[in-house]
């Protein structure tokens, strides 16, 4: 049992902290027949017609270059973002005028911080691979209650009845947004095929906004059948000096007031209000 321990510490630790997820592992060749034979994807023809958008950028602002970001939400003017590595992770209270951090704690060294998402006044906030998400008052930022799931957390986002959250696979888990309890799920398809690396998560009337982790683009999912109803092209946005140093896209946030996007990077010197237009 010692030698496990070790072995399963030294795999946790060895883990660059430049890299907060990775794509699923493959599954023995028996297993994965049987897991495709319950739950391919529909055909092609039956998945509706995707529209392909852009980026319209409104204005820029700055971003703190040590924001690794992971999740990203607007509530009354305010946008609230936690970021993950190991060893340093931290939610923040920013000025979306401004990019300043207004107010920011440190998350416990051994916990790796991922998604984020606001439910009346508690924000609740993933763990990588440590199967909690812990719970803060969203004036003061007061450690609250722990929840325990199942499997890695990566995005999450609440559509108003319930939490909606991603592990980087194909999957979205529905959950209960007072006991974190799952409740249901849905399995994502773009154009008919599986969409892998589903990350940072934004629930907007009714739709599930989600970055995928390593690529340019963003979609649009309609929870209720999975189908990616937009692909919005997202690359670019960073230019100059500007890309050295920066990670991948990743930060989704929604302004319902002004029906303008917040989207960001990890380790991005910039944030851009946005909108996706064709």
């Amino acid at each position: 049992m010692a030698v496990t321990t070790l072995a399963l510490v030294g795999l946790w630790t060895s883990r660059s902290g430049r890299f907060s997820e990775a794509a699923p592992a493959a599954l023995p060749s028996a297993i994965t027949a049987a897991v495709a034979s319950s739950t391919s994807p529909a055909p092609a023809s039956a998945a509706p017609e995707v529209r392909t958008l852009r980026v319209d950028v409104l204005r820029e602002f700055s971003h703190e270059r040590d924001a690794y970001t992971q999740g990203l939400l607007w509530w009354k003017d305010q946008l609230f973002e936690s970021t993950g590595r190991v060893g340093d992770s931290t939610l923040r209270r920013l000025d979306p005028q401004t990019g300043e951090v207004r107010q920011r704690i440190d998350i416990a060294p051994q916990y790796f911080g991922e998604g984020l998402a606001l439910v009346d006044e508690r924000l609740i906030m993933l763990t990588w691979r440590a199967e909690r998400a812990f719970t803060y008052d969203r004036d003061s930022f007061e450690a609250l209650e722990t929840f325990r799931y199942q499997g890695e957390g990566w995005g999450l986002c609440l559509d108003g009845n319930r939490l909606v959250m991603s592990d980087g696979t194909d999957r979205l888990t529905f959950r209960d947004p007072v006991t974190f309890e799952p409740i249901g799920e849905q399995r994502v398809q773009l154009r008919g095929e599986p969409l892998y690396k589903l990350n940072e998560l934004e629930c907007v009337d009714g739709a599930v906004y989600a970055n995928v982790w390593e690529d340019d683009f963003l979609v649009r999912i309609d929870p209720d059948t999975g189908f990616v109803t937009d692909y919005i092209d997202a690359a670019g946005l960073l230019k100059g000096d500007d890309l050295m140093g920066s990670e991948v896209l990743n930060g989704i946030a929604y302004d319902p007031d002004a029906e303008t996007f917040y989207i960001t990077g990890k380790w991005w010197p910039k944030m851009f209000e946005v909108r996706f237009v064709e």
